[in-house]
């Protein structure tokens, strides 16, 4: 009972200053250090535009702000896009910034896969993963599973959607997309998300279910979802639901590829190439790692959720600019036309692998979008000893730092006065070719020694589908519809993206 009348005690001066902000606002557009509850009333009050208000306060600051929490609650976190900030904690003093022990308490459904650990465990799986993903047997999977999925999965759909006039839901269709070929590619076995049905996926809402309820745990003290998850009620119940989905689903999958590689099944990888789960099963050498069930598990779904979720956020972002800046689109379809011979320009066409990894404005343009929407919108670390960093700033262990990836690309000292325009030229230098910019700069792929193993993987697979969209198909946003992020771990759009689809070519 004394658990619980403090639980409603918080709840009341959460509530009271909710309504002081609403009517009083907010001293010079920057949150207000109330006693006891630090800033949380303004963090609660601008939640459903928690990425806007990011980018206007570290603007407001120059780029560095310290958001003080409750005082009982450990919650202080220093909000920082300032990119030297960033390349000294992700590069310069990478390990003082580890993910944590906060971290892992936070998204302790991730086990002790690559994306969760710290130390020697995160070095071993990151080596091993990173000697899997170049593979050569790898790429051979990734680039038919790409094009199978793009032919035989969403091409289908487009088709029925354009001749019949309907509406349809590209989120959707992207999450399907990306959730069907990184299963593919992590277990060797297609759900069959993707079809003209669209069924309902367990494994995939499970997923969604999970990202929500991480989310939560970011902007609540940890008592209160310690509390929650004790009692077993909320975005806790849900999460703990989804987690049983998850484990049962994996450990089938296990079990079957287990039970497949023991009866000496042959695997297909000589044309096709392999999935990730064969290839662990059938390394000699694990770098330490102990290959169980467990091990496993939590690879396969730190590889799903890097995955599935990522690729089909910048697919839905990318597609939503393309659409609605038509000088943008008609430069990708003239650099297609470009790329093809004369007499199939003006025709039905898929692109392979090869071909769209030439295209340079197109990539520019995935660049740019990205740099708008990033699909991870932040993160944060924890320093392991008390720290001063280049900006100034004091950290100490009971602090988090959290960089905002959404606010990076909105900010003029980091991009310039357009930062806001949808602007693939920058990417492009005088001599025609990609321009590098440094990855504390543009922190889409991570940074450091944390730097996305799976960045071409995933520049691949929206290549593939990007062209075969543009090229052949016209994207119309329903008029009316309202595109806006949503609120999660995930640069979603909230309400989905609805379009018509027309075809070019007959």
């Amino acid at each position: 009972m004394a658990s619980l009348g403090y639980y409603e005690i918080l709840i009341v001066l959460g509530v009271m200053c909710f309504f002081l902000l609403s009517f009083w606002g907010i001293v010079n557009g920057l949150p207000w250090n109330w006693p006891l509850v630090g800033m949380l009333p303004d963090l609660l009050l601008h939640v459903r535009r928690f990425h806007d208000r990011c980018t206007d306060v570290l603007g407001r600051t120059g780029g560095t702000f310290l958001i003080k929490g409750p005082w009982f609650a450990d919650m202080d976190m220093l909000g920082t896009v300032d990119p030297a900030n960033i390349h000294y904690i992700m590069s310069d003093n990478f390990s003082n910034f580890p993910k944590g022990p906060q971290f892992m308490k936070i998204f302790d459904i991730l086990g002790d896969g690559v994306f969760n650990s710290d130390g020697d465990l995160w070095r071993n799986q990151r080596k091993l993963a990173r000697l899997q993903i170049s593979h050569q047997r790898f790429h051979q999977c990734l680039v038919k599973t790409s094009q199978d999925k793009v032919e035989k999965g969403l091409i289908p759909i487009l088709e029925h959607v354009s001749i019949h006039g309907l509406v349809v839901d590209l989120q959707d269709l992207f999450q399907r997309f990306t959730f069907d070929t990184t299963f593919f590619l992590v277990t060797g076995y297609d759900p069959c998300c993707l079809s003209s049905q669209l069924p309902d996926v367990p494994f995939s809402k499970a997923m969604d279910e999970v990202g929500e309820a991480i989310f939560h745990r970011h902007v609540v003290p940890k008592c209160i979802w310690k509390f929650q998850r004790w009692l077993g009620i909320g975005p806790e119940e849900k999460l703990s639901k989804a987690c049983k989905t998850l484990d049962c689903i994996i450990g089938k999958y296990i079990m079957t590829k287990r039970d497949e590689l023991s009866r000496g099944i042959k695997m297909e990888e000589q044309e096709d190439g392999v999935d990730l789960l064969t290839s662990y099963l059938k390394e000699d050498e694990m770098e330490g790692l102990k290959c169980d069930d467990k091990f496993l598990r939590d690879t396969i779904l730190n590889f799903m959720i890097a995955g599935r979720d990522t690729t089909s956020s910048a697919l839905t972002w990318f597609i939503w600019l393309v659409s609605t800046h038509p000088i943008v689109e008609a430069k990708i379809r003239e650099e297609l036309k470009d790329a093809m011979p004369t007499k199939e320009a003006n025709k039905w066409r898929l692109f392979s692998v090869e071909e769209v990894g030439k295209l340079v404005y197109l990539h520019s343009a995935l660049c740019e979008s990205l740099r708008l929407y990033p699909p991870v919108p932040f993160q944060h670390k924890e320093p392991l000893q008390p720290d001063i960093l280049p900006s100034g700033h004091r950290v100490h262990p009971k602090m988090k730092v959290m960089f905002s990836l959404y606010a990076m690309g909105r900010l003029k000292f980091i991009w310039g006065e357009d930062c806001f325009e949808f602007k693939p030229e920058r990417w492009i230098s005088e001599r025609g070719i990609i321009k590098h910019e440094p990855s504390y700069k543009f922190l889409a792929f991570n940074a450091g020694p944390r730097t996305c193993l799976g960045k071409e993987v995933a520049f691949t697979q929206m290549k593939v589908v990007a062209t075969t969209i543009i090229h052949n198909y016209h994207v119309e946003v329903v008029k009316g519809h309202h595109v806006a992020p949503n609120v999660s771990l995930i640069l979603y759009m909230k309400n989905g993206l609805m379009v018509r689809v027309t075809k070019k070519w007959s």
